[in-house]
């Protein structure tokens, strides 16, 4: 884990490799390396610290040609980040060089019995493994090595393999970790994900688990690893290599809060028809027979399974079940054939909530997904899938598929209402607020020097409590988490109903309180949670509605969002918690786009 490249074909310089291994430093990573063939020759540098580092270690290498090349950045899981650890890593020949993304769970086993064979080990990772045991299996056919030794691994695995003797060859293996082919006029490319490859390419091969790919210039041949030869589809992604740049903002983070209306338009688009909710994707299933759904999903995408909980139990019959997915799946869960589980994961590649879902699927459930990568994994193991359109989303803070998730669900869960017979005035009312939301957005947004301002005055404190009640305790949920995991300050978030059980002994004039107080049915009841935290002299900053001249004379700090129905309020106000964190963190001199110890696509448990 976490970033691969690779390139095999004419005209590539060694630049070229390395600067689309840049386009990857938003998944967050310890070191980077490179492995190029060139006239015959395997040159490998690798280092610890960003690309840069590599960048200066390879100096006039940078222009030379190569025939072909495989590049990684690493987010260590075996074997502390140094040089030595870093990838690529080679064989005892010193031709065969491998990237992995991925755990190998028996590389103790394999590392014992090659050392018995006589291979040498030279560094702490498990990825090595993998390049000893092609050397091992090499008889001249590189593709039937990395077969052979493939057969032999357990747990997830991308990778990519070069060999000196095979110059214009790379070959790739996939189980459990994406991995991404890209098809131009006379060469192939290779990469986790399509972001590094868009300025070349805009014609994909998504490797499905089990895939084994040779690529050699502008051919593909893809196996299984029974040596069965498998089509796989090609895919035309419309993204522009722009949609993955800052557009002149300072980080992506803000770029991609900033594009919350467009993100929304994107989401609801098509999904609405003659005034009425209407998703196609959805016309197979037969909703009207739901009568219990399980929702798996990790983080963010767990915040938003919560909003969907409270807002489907409220106007349906329906039962929801929410689910941390590193729990549910070394469960004993009471899933069958008449349960529906939902699975969001912006990646698509979630470990946790994929192994949730194969769970799920082997009891009998139906598998529905909502995800934002085309082609991922979670989409492929899915019976139905529901794309974000998003677009790509660099920062490895969700921000803009967290904006496109809840309204998704709201489309969905309205569509359940739908089929269940039940459609009323509220309902069209929700539709109609939702419909309006691209434009509310905007007038959120631009509180964006209010909000720079209110983060000024809290970011030297080390502590935060989060509180709100029912829809507004979601957005608790997702603004302690954004704060604490791009500005590293503690924040707590709990129902405010809870302080009085444990959480108000906290309270003091050190650790500020944010409350998520909109003018709803509880209003009253978070009143007087706001009166307990007063009376422990708690600063209190307030996310509101409206000009609530009471909330301003009871709280330190007061924002407002424009009114909406009560559901919708974690959607008016995800922008308000994204840039107060955002902020925070940028002003504490830290980079909201790359977090520490955080990555963007986890796909180890």
């Amino acid at each position: 884990m976490c970033g691969i490249v690779g390139f095999v074909g004419k005209n590539f310089k060694v630049k070229d490799v390395v600067d689309s291994l840049k386009r990857l430093e938003y998944r967050g990573y310890d070191s980077a390396g490179i492995a190029y063939i060139r006239n015959g020759e395997l040159h490998v540098f690798k280092s610890v610290g960003k690309i840069d580092e590599l960048r200066n270690l390879l100096g006039e290498n940078l222009e030379s040609d190569l025939n072909s090349g495989i590049a990684h950045t690493r987010w260590a899981t075996h074997g502390a980040p140094n040089d030595m650890n870093a990838h690529p890593h080679t064989d005892c020949t010193g031709k065969v060089a491998i990237v992995h993304n991925g755990i190998i769970e028996n590389f103790r086993e394999l590392k014992a019995l090659l050392e018995g064979l006589g291979h040498v080990f030279k560094s702490d990772t498990d990825t090595e493994v993998i390049a000893h045991l092609i050397e091992e299996e090499y008889r001249g056919n590189l593709l039937e090595a990395v077969l052979k030794a493939v057969r032999r691994l357990d747990g997830a695995y991308a990778i990519g393999v070069v060999h000196s003797d095979h110059p214009d060859v790379v070959v790739a293996a996939r189980r459990g970790s994406p991995l991404v082919i890209g098809i131009g006029s006379d060469f192939s490319l290779l990469a986790s994900d399509i972001t590094p490859m868009l300025r070349y390419t805009k014609k994909f091969i998504f490797l499905e688990d089990g895939d084994i790919a040779l690529l050699k210039g502008d051919e593909v041949q893809i196996f299984r690893t029974d040596g069965e030869s498998v089509r796989r589809a090609t895919r035309e992604i419309d993204w522009s290599e722009s949609a993955a740049e800052k557009g002149g903002y300072k980080h992506f983070m803000i770029k991609e809060i900033m594009e919350g209306p467009q993100t929304l338009v994107s989401a609801m688009t098509g999904r609405m028809k003659d005034g009425i909710v209407s998703i196609p994707e959805l016309e197979e299933l037969k909703l009207s027979n739901v009568s219990r759904i399980n929702v798996v999903a990790c983080g963010t995408s767990y915040h938003a399974a919560v909003f969907f909980k409270y807002f489907v139990e409220q106007h349906t019959d329906i039962d929801i079940s929410v689910e941390v997915a590193s729990e549910f799946r070394y469960r004993r869960p009471h899933v069958d054939n008449k349960t529906l589980t939902l699975a969001i994961s912006q990646s698509g590649e979630t470990a946790d909530t994929l192994e949730s879902i194969r769970l799920a699927k082997r009891l009998g459930s139906e598998i529905m997904s909502i995800t934002n990568v085309v082609g991922s994994t979670i989409t492929r193991e899915s019976d139905i899938s529901i794309m974000m359109n998003s677009g790509p989303e660099i920062g490895v803070a969700a921000t803009k598929t967290y904006v496109a998730q809840l309204a998704i669900l709201t489309l969905l869960g309205l569509q359940l209402v739908k089929e269940k017979g039940s459609w009323s005035g509220r309902h069209k009312r929700i539709l109609d607020n939702l419909i309006r939301m691209p434009e509310l957005f905007e007038n959120v947004l631009s509180l964006n020097d209010q909000i720079r301002d209110l983060a000024t005055k809290y970011k030297d404190f080390n502590h935060f409590m989060y509180i709100g009640r029912s829809y507004g305790y979601v957005t608790a949920l997702e603004g302690a988490l954004k704060l604490k995991e791009i500005s590293y300050i503690h924040a707590e978030s709990y129902p405010a109903g809870e302080l009085k059980h444990g959480p108000i002994a906290l309270l003091d004039p050190q650790f500020p309180v944010f409350a998520v107080v909109p003018s709803d049915s509880l209003y009253l009841k978070m009143k007087s949670n706001l009166i307990e935290c007063k009376a422990r002299n708690a600063r209190i900053v307030a996310l509101g509605t409206g000009d609530n001249e009471e909330l301003k004379n009871l709280t330190d700090d007061f924002i407002s969002v424009p009114r909406v129905v009560d559901e919708l309020y974690p959607l008016i106000m995800a922008p308000v918690i994204q840039l107060f964190a955002y902020h925070v963190a940028d002003l504490k001199g830290y980079d909201p786009d790359k977090p520490r110890n955080l990555a963007k696509s986890v796909t180890v448990e």
